[in-house]
């Protein structure tokens, strides 16, 4: 057991160490928190991308929204678009944050799969346009605070951001830890005990002892895998095929253009690229596998996505060669354990399920919470260790197979890549898709339609396989189970399916009177004058 927390020491600065020490001098002002940050570490910097539960994590320490944005270059983010995932040259779809809107039908979600049931032909993009208004603004590049033309759309609660990850860690440190020390030297040594790590040894020879260690080291995991020996799951190959990435920064042609209120995946040769549009500048990626292509043909993929009609407004050779590109080794997978003694481990030092669904600052946040919620007693016992790593393993198992998913539903075979993944077992076990995924889509079918069982329309299996073709409810489904006939089925729903095309038509009358994402920015949160 440890007792009397007081003293707690994060090894590693970056995004993962100062969201960690920010958020405990927020809530146990009363401890000791020091952040050691490596003099000569560079910070991978491109975790940009976030989900809406970020708005959680900036509550908790008290930030001012706006000044969030101003300081960290940020943008906001209402969905995800993918494109080309389902099959080459298919078409995009969204996956939403936030609840649909559900008035005026039957079933709620479910009465999208009878109409396209009916109705063979409505493209799968439209699932989300008929429930979501800020589908409607994300494809018009629009922004609108809701004066109540949008329905239940909520841009304080479901919306999240795109923003500069880097700026993000400084602006943490500069504004939000007053109260923490901070030595920038390297660690030189780390001594351990029974209890785990006794001391740790400084460059400058000086030494820090702790209550509580943090590992914040990033993939290096220096104090949970390379001291502690914590195993370490991968997932390469297995449920997730991809292992590095290329990044690079592109500046903006036009900025009323590209800056886009949603983060754009698209599948290419051999892995996908996203677009994320900060204040300043478009952030750029291929996420891709080594075993399929060598670096510099992945460069030359990438260069050619950029130059694509993929991309808002193509680039030219000529401003690509400006472009700085930089290649980052991927280690994708999880810890078995994220609490080990008195170590416990947060960020990339604890695990990686590559970019897609923006989980990496995510999964930051989420760890966070739950040291937070373990600290309140001031003590942890090896019960409070065992149900940590039981959460944070289930997080991790979960939010990988969700990944997975989007790869599994695939059914692209224009590359050897993507045969591959078509060709791939998911093997039973922690690997795998079961049980959370393939087994949550079976329950999700449909045995719920007609009994009126609440379907968790927030469950991002939802929207992706919907997206991906693969709906919780078909055309057979919709004969096999409903004991009507099409005739009186029909009858039943031909309100709802106008009611669709209404709602979609009132959306978009609405947002073509709402200022691009630029503009609102430009006006209301970084105080620009035309």
């Amino acid at each position: 057991m440890i007792k009397n927390i007081n003293n707690i020491v994060i090894v590693g600065g970056g995004s993962a160490g100062w969201m960690t020490a920010a958020a405990l001098s927020s809530v146990h002002p009363e401890k000791n928190i020091t952040v050691i940050e490596s003099p000569n570490t560079p910070i991978i910097g491109v975790g940009e991308s976030t989900l809406a539960s970020i708005n959680n994590y900036l509550k908790l320490i008290g930030a001012s929204k706006k000044q969030f944005m101003k300081n960290t270059n940020a943008t906001f983010k209402m969905s995800i678009r993918f494109v080309d995932f389902y099959e080459k040259d298919s078409e995009p779809f969204h996956y939403p944050f936030g609840k649909p809107y559900t008035e005026d039908m039957l079933r709620g979600v479910y009465d999208w799969w009878v109409k396209k049931a009916f109705f063979p032909e409505t493209p799968v993009s439209d699932f989300a346009k008929s429930f979501f208004p800020a589908v409607t603004l994300c494809e018009e590049g629009k922004f609108s605070d809701n004066n109540g033309e949008f329905d239940n759309y909520d841009p304080d609660n479901y919306v999240a951001y795109h923003f500069d990850a880097v700026k993000f860690g400084k602006w943490l440190k500069d504004t939000h830890c007053n109260n923490v020390n901070h030595i920038v030297q390297n660690v030189d040594k780390i001594l351990q005990n029974s209890n785990g790590i006794d001391h740790l040894v400084l460059s400058n020879n000086e030494i820090i002892k702790a209550d509580l260690f943090v590992d914040c080291t990033g993939f290096k995991s220096l104090l949970l895998e390379e001291v502690l020996e914590e195993p370490f799951i991968s997932l390469n190959q297995t449920t997730l095929p991809n292992n590095k990435a290329w990044v690079a920064q592109v500046p903006y042609k036009n900025k009323d253009k590209e800056m886009m209120p949603y983060t754009n995946c698209t599948a290419i040769e051999n892995g996908w690229c996203w677009n994320i549009g900060v204040w300043d500048r478009l952030g750029t990626g291929y996420v891709y596998s080594d075993q399929f292509i060598s670096d510099e043909e992945a460069l030359d993929d990438y260069k050619r996505y950029l130059k694509s009609d993929k991309m808002i407004i193509p680039r030219t050779d000529e401003e690509i060669d400006l472009l700085t590109f930089r290649n980052i080794p991927m280690k994708v997978g999880y810890h078995k354990r994220t609490l080990v003694k008195n170590v416990v481990a947060i960020g990339l030092s604890a695990g990686f399920a590559e970019p897609l669904e923006s989980n990496g600052l995510f999964t930051v946040h989420e760890n966070i919470f739950m040291l937070l919620k373990l600290l309140r007693r001031n003590a942890i016992t090896q019960w409070d260790r065992d149900n940590y790593n039981a959460a944070t393993y289930d997080m991790w198992r979960n939010f990988t197979q969700f990944i997975g998913l989007h790869y599994a539903l695939s059914i692209r075979d224009d590359t050897p890549y993507w045969r591959a993944n078509s060709q791939r077992v998911y093997k039973p076990g922690l690997d795998s898709l079961e049980p959370d995924t393939s087994n949550g889509y079976n329950t999700f079918k449909n045995q719920r339609m007609f009994n009126n069982t609440p379907i968790d329309t927030e469950a991002g299996i939802v929207w992706v396989s919907t997206g991906m073709n693969t709906p919780m409810l078909d055309e057979i489904d919709v004969a096999l189970v409903s004991k009507l006939d099409y005739n009186n089925l029909y009858s039943e729903y031909q309100q709802v399916f106008n009611t669709f095309e209404q709602r979609k038509q009132k959306w978009k009358y609405a947002a073509k009177n709402k200022p691009s994402l630029y503009q609102y920015l430009k006006q209301v949160i970084y105080d620009e004058v035309n």
